[in-house]
């Protein structure tokens, strides 16, 4: 299998977002690894380049729209629950609330010499998933080239184990559009095979309408959650 710039783009941004906590910098991978779909699509010959002037496709338009409008939904719903409120604007509730942030907080702080064990699980799994990915193109392929079936699968493995491992709210969202992603992904390089029946463009846009709406309802659940923990961490769901 040949090595494709934009196959280790997209490598690397969907093994980011397993990896790191940050939301800051996985938000930023989303949209590169947004950016990474559309240019590998758009360099395969039976994908027909809409935008001559540009050397772009539609499809790769579709993706990198779908991109920025996930990431910035995502960056928006990150930055809204990150700031800092005044205590003068809280009930009494809502002032015990915000206490008891405070002393997960400090438990956080208190621990931090074991976080290294808090990315050790994410690695493992991404490695794990990065040799399935690797291996399922010469077991069952299903797309029209090996770098494609990779493509599509390690997204759709980081997507799920971005998940199992996630620590907020925000992870799972992340891992979810991965696989999304994903099932887009080998959608479009299926479809627009040379013995398939072409691309449509209708099915494209409502699969990007899709994630469009994955993202806002996953900044939702964020702000259910955050209004009643004042934190965006599952953890403080099974705490009392």
């Amino acid at each position: 299998m040949a090595i494709d710039p934009w196959i280790i783009v997209i490598g690397i941004s969907a093994g980011g977002i397993l990896l790191l906590r940050d939301w800051r910098l996985t938000v930023g991978l989303l949209l590169l690894n947004y950016f990474g779909l559309a240019g590998l699509l758009n360099e395969q010959p039976f994908i027909a380049t809409d935008f001559t002037q540009f050397n772009v496709s539609s499809l790769a338009l579709i993706k990198m729209v779908t991109g920025v409008c996930a990431a910035l939904i995502l960056a928006v719903t990150a930055l809204t629950f990150s700031r800092d409120y005044g205590l003068e604007n809280l009930d009494e509730f809502g002032q015990a609330e915000l206490r008891r942030a405070l002393r997960a907080a400090t438990r956080q702080r208190s621990t931090e010499s074991t976080r290294l064990n808090e990315y050790l699980l994410p690695f493992l799994s991404g490695v794990a998933g990065l040799t399935a990915s690797l291996m399922l193109p010469i077991i069952y392929p299903i797309a029209p080239s090996p770098t494609l079936d990779f493509a599509w699968y390690w997204l759709v493995l980081s997507g799920v184990l971005a998940m199992a491992t996630a620590n907020d709210v925000l992870k799972i969202g992340l891992g979810m559009l991965l696989c999304t992603s994903g099932i887009d992904l080998l959608y479009s390089a299926v479809i627009s095979a040379p013995t398939a029946s072409g691309l449509k463009i209708m099915p494209l846009l409502l699969l990007s309408i899709v994630q469009i709406l994955l993202a806002l309802a996953i900044a939702y659940l964020a702000g259910l959650v955050y209004g009643r923990l004042k934190t965006l961490t599952i953890s403080e769901l099974y705490r009392g």
